[in-house]
């Protein structure tokens, strides 16, 4: 059974999520960011990490694509076309999503307070809102990738939840029926039912 080193508040929620979806069985380990805990699994402390027999993994979204190339689902195979888009959404969406929300975060509450800058955080939400703008115009099908939902999707909305509760902008009504109609799914819900 996977170990999932963090909480449903953090990025675990990710991973969770992932393995929810792959149908996988799965214990949460409770850790806060960069408690004695985490450290256990990440020298740096941070979450989540994934415990997987005598392996332990970290980073969520490298997390999330090895469980879909272990399991074969929610990804496109490895050396094809296909999967070659998929990584360049999936390292838009780092860059343009979750490093901006990141970046707000720090300046709002992980920093020391003598380090932080909050005037950052205007321009953080304007370069968030163009990029859920062109994130908006790139929907084509159901899902980021087309017909089947994959690590991006995950990836994104995610982030559209974290930016909610950042008190981003809104964003548009096209983006946001897409992102509401992937937390409707079963194993969305079972992971906010799980931390509830």
């Amino acid at each position: 059974m996977y170990q999932v080193i963090g909480t449903a508040k953090t990025r675990a929620f990710r991973v969770m999520w992932m393995l929810e979806e792959l149908g996988q069985p799965y214990e949460v380990i409770p850790a806060a960011p960069r408690s004695d805990e985490a450290k256990q699994y990440n020298p740096s402390g941070k979450i989540p990490a994934l415990v997987d027999g005598a392996h332990v993994l970290t980073d969520s979204v490298a997390i999330m694509q090895y469980l879909a190339d272990k399991h074969g689902r929610l990804t496109a195979p490895a050396g094809t076309p296909d999967r070659a888009r998929q990584d360049a959404m999936l390292f838009w969406l780092i860059d343009e999503f979750d490093a901006i929300l990141w970046a707000a975060a720090k300046h709002s509450f992980v920093f020391p307070e003598d380090r932080r800058v909050p005037q950052i955080k205007d321009s953080l939400k304007a370069e968030f809102a163009q990029a859920a703008m062109t994130l908006s115009e790139r929907l084509e099908g159901p899902f980021l990738m087309g017909e089947e939902i994959s690590v991006p999707d995950l990836l994104a909305v995610h982030c559209l939840n974290w930016a909610i509760g950042a008190k981003f902008p809104e964003v548009d009504e096209r983006l946001a029926k897409w992102a509401s109609r992937l937390r409707d799914r079963p194993a969305f819900k079972a992971v906010r039912a799980r931390s509830a």
